[in-house]
């Protein structure tokens, strides 16, 4: 894995002050870091800065909103991409998660405020709260129609509502622990949930009940992803007959990032191992990339990358910085990571460099949403940023 590049939080900014200056600095694991600096020697005619970077750093290319740096010396060379807009009024403390509906018109985010709530994607304009858990909020997403919305809680309850009208329309109870992650199974006639219970449950959202245990591993469950599984991978057979109920279960697999320091992959319907993989520290979030490939990521900053035909080694372990690995998101060829330190980054198959989304400046980057060419991130500094990949 290439050295990571650090760039000061408001460079954008910076640079757009006659003489203004920015940090840099290049981390390779095992060397003294490298530190440098940008210099703004004026405004272009197009409105871009004209800037220099200090001995041992390149600046490749620089628009409005972006600048691309490589540093030489260690082979590594990364994009940084300041916000295209920044949404402050939608929520007073740190937001600990958001998502964008399929058709990109609405945001919802909860907050350790206490408050979830509906917003405008465009603009961050407030539309509804979603009034109705006791405590925190910790998960929320919509369903792919993006009419609906699910909920969990540290009040051990899963929610369903209306995104139209603010109304609770199901409320699913069951766990004794605050739920920590949710899952939609297919169009959304069942859903999965984790706990710090310690178990996994999957329910019917039609008739309000739970369908199952999927998973007891007496330890936190942190994160869960739904996805469907290559027909090489044997899920095995469930013991009694799935429920009629059970809707889009078939050949699907459930990962569990699990706190005790497990992922744990099983087949959904079978309720049947399909592997345990042991880390280097408690499990934070997990997300399929294909029907055989996934990631990981831990609370000590290593992003897992494996091959559930083969999990007993990673592919590659990701690691750019010790801080916890919080959100992790399937985009096009690649990926999303977003860090307790503040940083966002993005890595594609294609690209010799990583896409770093600036700004959070140290402040935990909880959840990252992505609708098109869009990518909102929620922040523990009560913003929620926007960044337009156009801009790159």
């Amino acid at each position: 894995m290439a050295a990571p590049l650090r760039i000061q939080s408001d460079w954008a900014q910076a640079l757009r002050k006659d003489e203004g200056e920015a940090w840099l600095s290049c981390h390779p694991p095992g060397k003294p870091s490298l530190y440098g600096s940008l210099t703004s020697q004026g405004i272009g005619l197009d409105g871009i800065p004209e800037v220099t970077a200090s001995e041992g750093f390149i600046v490749n290319e620089i628009n409005k909103k972006s600048i691309h740096i490589s540093c030489p010396k260690e082979n590594t060379s990364s994009k940084f991409l300041a916000p295209y807009t920044t949404f402050s009024r939608i929520h007073t403390k740190s937001i600990t998660c958001l998502d964008i509906s399929s058709g990109g018109g609405l945001g919802v985010s909860s907050s350790s405020d206490g408050s979830m709530k509906i917003w405008q994607a465009s603009n961050g304009e407030l539309r509804r709260g979603l009034e109705g858990h006791v405590f925190d909020v910790n998960c929320c997403r919509f369903f792919p129609s993006g009419l609906v919305v699910l909920s969990g809680g540290m009040d051990a309850q899963l929610k369903i509502w209306s995104a139209e009208d603010a109304s609770c329309v199901v409320t699913f109870k069951g766990h004794k622990g605050g739920i920590l992650d949710t899952a939609i199974v297919d169009r959304g006639r069942n859903v999965v949930s984790g706990s710090r219970d310690g178990t996994a449950r999957l329910w019917d959202c039609g008739r309000s009940a739970c369908l199952g245990v999927i998973a007891d591993c007496g330890s936190s469950i942190n994160g869960v992803a739904v996805g469907a599984a290559d027909n090489s991978i044997n899920l095995g057979s469930p013991e009694q007959t799935p429920s009629e109920r059970e809707v889009g279960t078939e050949a699907k697999m459930l990962l569990l990032a699990r706190e005790d320091k497990k992922l744990q992959c099983l087949g959904l319907q079978s309720r049947q191992p399909v592997f345990l993989f042991i880390g280097s520290d408690a499990f934070n979030c997990c997300t399929f990339l294909s029907g055989f490939l996934l990631l990981a990521g831990t609370q000590d900053g290593n992003i897992y990358q494996l091959d559930v035909r083969s999990p007993t080694v990673p592919i590659q372990v990701i690691h750019r910085s010790g801080a916890p690995v919080l959100s992790l998101l399937s985009f096009r060829d690649g990926f999303i990571a977003s860090q307790g330190d503040g940083s966002c980054f993005i890595i594609q198959q294609d690209l010799d460099y990583v896409i770093e989304l600036t700004e959070a400046d140290c402040d935990p980057v909880y959840k990252v949403a992505t609708w098109e060419k869009q990518i909102y991130t929620c922040c523990r500094d009560g913003l929620v940023r926007r960044y337009q990949l156009s801009d790159l």
